[in-house]
């Protein structure tokens, strides 16, 4: 173990719900350093002031959660091409005098498919939302390579403004509205929060090939509504967002530490928990 412990945090609002500080501390006793990992609460006007003030007394490293992304996106000073497609920044450090953004979102996305069996790469894959969290997997789900790539959502237009862009680099790239689900996807992600509003269920006619995932990104001790619908409609596998969760995390803790941790056993021991 180091000798003296690294100062990391997660700050938000609300913040006390936050699995952030048990995910990075086992990822800093599987690589033998010493972490002290902390939730920071703030507010729309002392933001700035705590993510300064966190850096000024040696902070490590410092995650970022709703609703303050986009904040801490105006905030850096240098940002990397996934949060400058994002313009949302979930991950904050300091190097060279600077502060640097990162989003991790999007490839603890990919690396969670993967896992799954289910590598993006030449698939056919259907993104509802077009908001916050569909923005932030957009750039790494076209670098996996995928071969088709179309989101939907009750604006239309808002998913064309999403997708413009990144347009011109892709020709897999396709935007429309939530009636424009036509055709045989391979994985279809759920970007929207619909899983947490029961007066808003996601209904949207799906079909799927023979072996494709149904994927959504709000997690929770039994499978949501999106999930089960899409194993009705014929998915054949169907996944929610806790492994994208310590995925995301697993990027963040390598970018500050320069060791990258196995986010298996901290999964298992998450779904454990919420399942009991």
């Amino acid at each position: 173990m180091t000798s003296y412990p690294l100062q990391c945090a997660v700050i938000g609002n609300p913040i006390a719900h936050s699995r952030s500080p048990e995910i990075h501390h086992a990822f800093a006793k599987q690589c033998g350093l010493a972490l002290q990992y902390q939730r920071l609460l703030a507010n729309d006007n002392d933001f700035s002031d705590h993510v300064r003030g966190f850096f000024a007394q040696g902070g490590r490293g410092l995650n970022v959660t709703v609703p303050f992304k986009e904040k801490a996106f105006a905030l850096a000073d240098v940002i990397s091409p996934r949060a400058q497609q994002a313009g949302a920044i979930n991950t904050l450090w300091m190097q060279d005098g600077q502060l640097h953004g990162c989003n991790t979102d999007g490839i603890g996305l990919v690396q969670d498919l993967i896992r799954l069996g289910f590598d993006p790469k030449q698939q056919r894959v259907l993104l509802i939302g077009a908001g916050g969290a569909a923005r932030g997997v957009l750039l790494p789900l076209i670098e996996a390579g995928v071969k088709q790539l179309r989101v939907v959502n009750r604006t239309a237009a808002k998913a064309q403004q999403l997708i413009s862009p990144l347009a011109h680099t892709t020709s897999a790239l396709e935007a429309g509205g939530l009636d424009n689900t036509q055709g045989i996807w391979d994985i279809v992600i759920n970007a929207t929060s619909s899983s947490l509003q029961a007066r808003h269920p996601l209904d949207v006619p799906l079909s799927f090939s023979s072996q494709a995932l149904a994927y959504d990104m709000v997690y929770g001790a039994q499978p949501t509504p999106f999930m089960q619908s899409c194993l009705q409609q014929g998915a054949s596998h169907s996944a929610d967002g806790l492994g994208m969760l310590v995925g995301q995390a697993a990027e963040s803790f390598a970018i500050w530490h320069g060791q990258r941790p196995d986010p298996a056993p901290v999964l298992t021991f998450l779904r454990q928990q919420l399942e009991s």
